[in-house]
């Protein structure tokens, strides 16, 4: 048996049914709609989100079959598109339907459904689905059948990190400078994963404050409990909150000394 094999029947058994369920029913969503949608449907803007960002058709027919597995199986949800859906559980998840909508809604192989497990308002577990390929990572705070890579210096890092603004242009360039590879995937659950098993050293975005708690609320169970670190760029805490308006600068890092070099490099004036 492979141990893509083993760990997708170790993942089906550990984790919360509602991660399960909202995982199936997410990754089912998405391939009907790529097989039913032209791109240009799938990229059309509905609305604003309860994040404040565009919604495309794609994030609303995924957010869809996500929510009603969720509500089904009896946890709250709080998604980027719909917001805070309360049915008065003790159990939530923060859900990212499709982590890089563009990506998807373009044919770029490069999109997530994520999920965090809230209980009591700590992050317990978590589950990200790559979208094209159903591949899962799944932890728990106590177990990860990954091991980050180890990495402690910027220098000596392969780091995936989000495109640059002009806002944070300078502390970009203080990334991509010290790091010895850098990769821009526009999924960030993904790159988190990847951080999570040994595949990259680092993500993060540059001091941008485009990190919204869905973007990175698995991390913080994946990585964490995989031997490594989630900051913010600017030392504010990553927890569980409803209002969607706000925003951090994630970093993700193999090892808490990489993590703090590179919050270093991000908030330098």
């Amino acid at each position: 048996m492979s141990i893509t094999v083993t760990l997708a029947a170790d993942i089906a058994h550990r984790a919360h049914p509602a991660l399960n369920a909202t995982a199936d029913a997410a990754l089912s969503a998405y391939r009907t709609a790529l097989a039913t949608y032209s791109r240009e449907q799938l990229r059309a803007v509905e609305s604003d989100g309860a994040d404040g960002t565009p919604t495309m058709f794609v994030d609303v027919v995924v957010e869809d079959a996500i929510v009603a597995a969720a509500t089904a199986a009896g946890v709250n949800v709080l998604s980027e598109e719909r917001g805070w859906v309360d049915i008065g559980s003790a159990v939530s998840l923060v859900v990212d339907p499709v982590d890089g909508s563009a990506n998807a809604a373009a044919g770029v192989p490069l999109s997530c459904f994520s999920a965090a497990v809230v209980v009591d308002g700590e992050f317990t577990e978590a589950l990200t689905c790559w979208l094209h390929t159903g591949q899962r990572w799944w932890a728990s705070r106590d177990h990860s059948p990954y091991r980050t890579s180890g990495c402690r210096r910027a220098g000596d890092a392969a780091v995936s990190i989000l495109r640059p603004h002009a806002r944070n242009w300078d502390a970009w360039e203080r990334v991509a400078r010290t790091a010895t590879r850098i990769r821009i995937l526009s999924c960030s659950t993904l790159d988190a994963a990847f951080v999570a098993d040994g595949s990259v050293d680092a993500f993060l975005d540059a001091g941008s404050d485009t990190h919204r708690l869905m973007d990175i609320a698995a991390a913080v169970v994946q990585v964490t409990a995989s031997g490594g670190v989630v900051l913010d760029a600017y030392g504010r805490p990553i927890e569980f909150d409803t209002d969607l308006t706000r925003r951090w600068s994630g970093i993700v890092a193999a090892t808490p000394e990489l993590g703090h070099e590179l919050q270093a490099l991000v908030a330098a004036s």
